[in-house]
């Protein structure tokens, strides 16, 4: 099936119904030749004419090995995608009157986080009246930013979502550098609450309804 799709994208040999096209390529001299000319030269050397750009006026085609083309392409298709960046966001809750032991037991795993790469979502949640702390629950967030500006950045200030106040860091070691490798994919995410840390795999990143 895919080969046949490949063949739908690209026009090879006597697909190509028009009267003239422009050669690239090497070992041929560029330019304009009728088609039928270009379809001779392919045979002659053992290879594929391919229609790479059939919009151009005339058609840009190529006298390739057309199979190793497709290889090519799926194989460069494969390593793109390999090297696309998974996104891990953790997330650490805190209350708006976090005792110091609590908030340098987060700020431990919050280090961890960044150190592996991962961006960190800190949050305070107010329960009931709690959220009247509002303005208590920005300072212990930007205190922690602050205490973490050697390992993270600050990707946006606190800002209030609901009955949350959030944070978001993300890490400034490159990677590939110092940093330790993750050991999540992307899309899965830490939550740090009290003393415990729970790990919540194949979830939605920012859930509701389920914070610890």
């Amino acid at each position: 099936m895919r080969f046949d799709r490949n063949k739908e994208q690209y026009r090879i040999n006597e697909r190509i119904n028009v009267p003239e096209v422009r050669l690239v390529g090497d070992d041929i001299t560029p330019g304009v030749y009728p088609t039928s000319k270009a379809l001779q030269m392919a045979e002659d050397m053992g290879f594929d004419l391919v229609e790479i750009s059939p919009n151009a006026n005339p058609p840009v085609c190529k006298i390739i090995d057309y199979q190793k083309f497709l290889y090519q392409q799926k194989k460069r298709q494969k390593e793109q995608k390999a090297k696309a960046l998974k996104i891990v966001v953790k997330e650490i809750r805190f209350g708006p009157q976090t005792d110091d032991h609590d908030y340098n037991f987060k700020l431990r795993h919050a280090k961890q986080f960044l150190e592996e790469g991962a961006k960190v979502k800190a949050y305070v949640f107010f329960k009931g009246r709690s959220i009247l702390f509002k303005e208590q629950g920005e300072v212990l967030l930007l205190r922690f930013a602050n205490d973490l500006e050697e390992y993270g950045k600050v990707e946006q200030m606190p800002v209030l979502e609901g009955k949350r106040m959030i944070i978001m860091l993300s890490p400034t070691s490159k990677k590939g550098g110092a940093a330790k490798p993750s050991s999540l994919s992307g899309g899965e995410k830490q939550n740090v609450s009290g003393n415990k840390t729970d790990m919540n795999q194949d979830k939605k990143i920012f859930p509701r309804g389920n914070d610890l």
